[in-house]
């Protein structure tokens, strides 16, 4: 097991880092040390700060190979990947015709989130990574991607296509003090000033499981189609997965 490759979708924050720094150091049973680490950050077109988790990366990097591990650790690859169209696709160009079809509700997140994963998931059939990671937590389980609606859904769309989706910490970080408490003890940052702001951060929403479930049953098969085009070099039928809402 700890010798397989790990991908980790990294925002920069607090999260995505403390899983780095966990499986760098190969000392949690749910994250065992993998010999290469893919840190995917996503581009959703609206992110603000572009330098600020590749800094936080390299500066955790740095200090956890100078805590004097036996071998050295894992080198993590930071990748950044465009999701922008998929964005598109899932949400904006149709939110008028998609909000009445859920109670009114806002479902930008949801979307921004389920095209991160698709995008994941094809990097990592792509490049033969079994594994990937994401640093979702009880405890902002007020974001609607942070859910089960949302994340048994995510795990079994990624099992279609071979790749286990984690959520390792979930249970572990429900609280915030664990989170940095874990940070601070490894010597790395646990403060803001590492993700990109987003605009959509943190915007209104009173969505509900049910509506965020009956989002992904219906938004999921069109992206399972697109996954399989994508791998199949089908460049056409892909694009017209998502046609701009003009």
């Amino acid at each position: 097991m700890d010798k397989q490759e790990l991908a980790i979708l990294y925002s920069g924050g607090r999260d995505s880092l403390a899983i780095y720094a966990l499986a760098a150091a190969g000392r949690h049973p749910a994250i065992p040390r993998p010999i290469k680490v893919h840190m995917l950050h996503m581009l959703n077109g609206m992110g603000r700060f572009p330098d600020f988790p590749r800094r936080r990366l390299e500066v955790a990097r740095t200090i956890l190979q100078s805590q004097g591990p036996a071998t050295p650790i894992p080198e993590p690859l930071y990748v950044e990947l465009d999701m922008g169209r998929l964005f598109q696709g899932l949400w904006l160009d149709w939110y008028e015709d998609l909000m009445p079809r859920y109670g009114g509700k806002n479902l930008v997140c949801v979307a921004c989130k389920l095209a991160m994963h698709a995008r994941g998931i094809i990097y990592c059939v792509e490049h033969l990574v079994p594994v990937l990671s994401a640093g979702y937590a009880r405890r902002q389980d007020y974001y609607p991607e942070q859910t089960e609606a949302f994340m048994t859904r995510i795990a079994e769309l990624s099992r279609r296509f071979g790749v286990t989706t984690t959520f390792p910490l979930y249970d572990e970080f429900e609280s915030e003090e664990i989170a940095r408490h874990l940070l601070e003890d490894y010597g790395l940052p646990s403060t803001g000033g590492g993700e990109r702001k987003c605009l959509f951060c943190q915007t209104k929403t009173s969505a509900g499981q049910e509506e965020i479930a009956d989002y992904l049953d219906d938004m999921i098969p069109r992206v399972a189609e697109y996954i399989e085009l994508r791998l199949e070099g089908k460049v056409k039928e892909a694009a017209q997965c998502f046609p701009p809402g003009r």
